[in-house]
Order: structure tokens, then C-alpha cells, then sequence
């Protein structure tokens, strides 16, 4: 039996398809919305200002998750997706006008966070149902392709849409190159919608025996919570990948500022915009490695050594970050925090898989989703905290390397990480 879940037939490729086709969509949405609100000329973004853009996003989704594991565990997910892909299509178009006006205010925050709010019920929806096309010893390559796979086509989609943005700016004004690219990415999520058509109604659940109850929100994401009390691997697990993306988060703001307003002049937005892409990209990379390695890595040192063993690696890179901040140290930090950090959170999304029942794999990844927007939006305010404008200081990465030392000496310490499971 291959290790790769993908061949001929495969129903794993219906699902892949539809989270592909929405993340390239989406790394064309957010290029444009980075380069509209965090590199034009007129903004000049401080610490704070960046850090209040990640949190405005993320926070609103952290109060309404709990509501969106309900549903995905009472209705169709086939269909939830299909439908949220037009939603945000039709969202976009708004975003797309209010942008080509110029608009900064609270009525383009508020289409935002509905767009990024949508995004997070479609791939909750896609983590739940993807335990439903593969067979248990499979979940662990199935999520390194569809998670991971993922991660990488957002990174292909932001390098089009930055490459897309400065070919139209040439001859039109930024903002209306910015809003043609949300067109674009206005047409994909409508893709992204049609493909849905390829799967049943509940080929990816939930299951139609579960039972109704009258309790939603936030008592369903507790009743989750309990469920995986019970499973003491998988929250530590989730509770490592909230701590390790929110690292990821601070270390993105910090690229962000040094290529905004260190690395290049700040008087030149589009070269500090293709260094910050040059950045990305190279994490990408790492990325994508990361969930190759994940499969092989797990079958020969076991889940919990082999998560230990990369939030371990992740240290080296940010120490000498830390002690020499360049664009050299800044690129090959990000490519190495990006590689362990995918192989943690592969690793860690088939363990939430495997042992939760489909009834309750709704609620618990939207617990999830929740537990790992917390971490990022700590991040983001830890950044804020101590980056300066410039983004040049050697204590954001040590705090982030403290922070990724408990994570493996104590959560995933072998006494409380279930050991005997792995």
C-alpha cells in the first residue's frame, strides 16, 4: 500500500480540488488586500497598525466558531461549502468597488471580515469531511496534501496576484490594479462553488443517524472540549499548533516591517511588497517539505517524537536570527519555522481526526480553528508590543523561541502527551 492517498479514482482528489481551487483564490485576494492596505505609498504601516489588521480579521471569527461547528455537524457540509464559496465570490465584488474608490473605512472592514469568516467555516467544513474519503492509516498524507498543498497553491496565488498588481499598475492607478486582482479572485471562488457539484450531498457528512440537539454555540464547542478531555494527545496537540502559528504570525509582521521600512526605502512600497513575496515564497517551499516529510517522518519516529523533534529545530534558525537580522537570516528562519511547523500541524490534524467521532469532528475543529486563532492573534499583539517601526530587534525571535521551548519540554512532554499512543 502507498503511503500518498492519491491514484486514479480517488475520491480524495474531489475534496483537493475544492480547497485548492478556494487557497489560490484566496492568496490572490489577500495580495491584493496586503498591497491595498499595508503597501501603498500613502500607508506607511507601523507595528500596531499591522498587528490591529490580524486581529480585526481573526478575532470576529474566534467569537462566531463555536456556532460554526454546529452547523457543520447538523447540515450538509457539501452543501455549507458550495454555498459559502458564492457568498464570498458575491462579497468580493463589493470589496473589489469599495476598493477601486478607495475606501479605508469601517464599511471595507466589515465585507473583510465577512470574507475571511466564510473562509474559515469552508476549510473547518473540509478538515471535518476529509476523514470520510481515506482510510485511517492515510490521514497523515491525506492532510499533507490537502492542509499543505493548500498552504502552498495561497503562496502561488498571492506571487500571481502581487505579479498581476504591478503589470496593471504600469498603466492604471494602484488601487484600481488591486481591485481587478479581487475580480479575479472573484471568479475563482465561483469555481471553487461549481466543483463542489462533484461531491454527494453527505459524502463528507455529517453523518445522517447523528442526533439533533437543542444546545448550539458555545455549549456544542464544550461539549467538543469534553470530548477531546478525553483525548489528551490531541488538545496538547492543538494547544502546540496554536503556540507554533502564532510564532509564524509575529515572525510574518516582523518580515513585513524590515521589508517595508528597513530592507528598502518606505518611500518605494512595490520593492518592499517583492521582497516580503520573495519571503513568502521560500516559506512556501519549506512548507510543502514539511508535509513530505511528515508522513515518513511519523511512520518511522512515531507522532509525538517526531512533533517534538520539530518544534525543537524550529530553535537553531531563530537564535541565529536573533543575533544577525538580515534578509539572509529572515528568509531561512521562515523557510525552516515553516517546514517543522507543517509537519506539526499535519501531524497533529490527523491525530484530531482519528480519534474524534464524525458526530463530534465539526465542533472540535471549530475548537480548533479557535484555539489556533487565539495563538495567532497573541502573536500578532506580542509583535506589536515589541517590534519596533522598523522591525530590527533580537527580542521578538528569542521570545518566540521560549515560547516553542515549553511548547516541546512541557505540552509535549512524554509523561502528559500520551505516550503510549504514539
Amino acid at each position: 500500500m502507498g503511503i500518498w492517498p492519491v491514484g486514479k479514482g480517488s475520491k480524495l482528489n474531489q475534496i483537493l480540488v475544492v480547497r485548492w481551487s478556494g487557497q489560490v483564490t484566496d492568496g490572490l485576494f489577500q495580495s491584493a488586500l496586503a498591497s491595498f492596505v499595508l503597501f501603498s505609498p500613502e500607508r506607511s504601516p507601523n507595528a500596531v497598525s499591522a498587528a490591529l489588521a490580524f486581529a480585526v480579521v481573526l478575532l470576529p471569527y474566534s467569537l462566531i466558531g463555536p456556532y460554526v461547528g454546529t452547523f457543520l455537524d447538523r447540515f450538509s457540509r457539501q452543501r455549507i461549502i458550495r454555498n459559502c464559496n458564492y457568498l464570498r465570490a458575491a462579497d468580493l465584488l463589493i470589496i473589489a468597488w469599495l476598493i477601486n474608490n478607495g475606501s479605508t473605512g469601517v464599511v471595507l472592514t466589515l465585507f473583510v471580515l465577512f470574507a475571511f469568516g466564510i473562509n474559515r467555516l469552508i476549510l473547518a467544513g473540509l478538515s471535518a469531511g476529509l476523514p470520510l474519503l481515506v482510510k485511517k492509516e492515510e490521514l497523515i498524507a491525506a492532510n499533507a496534501l490537502a492542509v499543505t498543498g493548500g498552504t502552498i497553491w495561497v503562496v502561488i496565488g498571492g506571487g500571481v496576484g502581487i505579479a498581476a498588481k504591478n503589470l496593471i499598475s504600469k498603466n492604471y492607478g494602484a488601487d484600481f490594479a488591486d481591485s481587478v486582482v479581487i475580480i479575479l479572485a472573484c471568479c475563482g471562488f465561483l469555481l471553487a462553488g461549481l466543483s463542489c457539484y462533484r461531491l454527494s450531498k453527505f459524502e463528507i457528512g455529517p453523518s445522517e443517524n447523528e442526533a439533533a440537539t437543542e444546545s448550539a454555540g458555545f455549549a456544542q464547542i464544550l461539549a467538543g472540549l469534553n470530548i477531546l478531555r478525553n483525548h489528551k494527545d490531541a488538545l496538547l496537540g492543538i494547544l502546540v499548533v496554536g503556540i507554533q502559528r502564532g510564532g509564524i504570525t509575529a515572525l510574518t509582521l516582523m518580515a513585513l516591517l524590515l521589508e517595508r521600512n528597513s530592507f528598502n526605502d518606505p518611500a518605494n512600497p512595490d520593492a518592499g511588497l517583492a521582497g516580503f513575496g520573495v519571503a513568502l515564497a521560500i516559506a512556501g517551499i519549506g512548507i510543502g517539505l514539511g508535509a513530505v516529510i511528515a508522513p515518513y517522518g511519523v511512520l518511522k519516529f512515531g507522532r509525538h517524537r517526531f512533533m517534538r523533534v520539530m518544534i525543537f529545530c524550529c530553535v537553531p534558525p531563530l537564535l541565529i536570527y536573533a543575533l544577525n537580522i538580515n534578509e539572509i537570516t529572515m528568509t531561512a528562519s521562515a523557510f525552516f519555522v515553516g517546514l517543522c511547523g507543517q509537519g506539526i500541524k499535519v501531524t497533529n490534524d490527523a491525530l484530531v481526526q482519528s480519534k474524534i467521532v464524525d458526530d463530534y469532528r465539526g465542533r472540535v475543529f471549530a475548537f480548533y480553528d479557535v484555539a489556533v486563532n487565539a495563538g495567532i492573534i497573541t502573536g500578532a499583539v506580542g509583535a506589536a508590543l515589541l517590534l519596533p517601526d522598523s522591525g530590527k530587534t533580537f527580542m521578538l525571535p528569542v521570545v518566540i523561541t521560549l515560547a516553542y521551548l515549553f511548547a516541546g519540554l512541557v505540552l509535549l512532554r512524554k509523561t502528559i502527551f500520551a505516550p503510549s499512543t504514539n
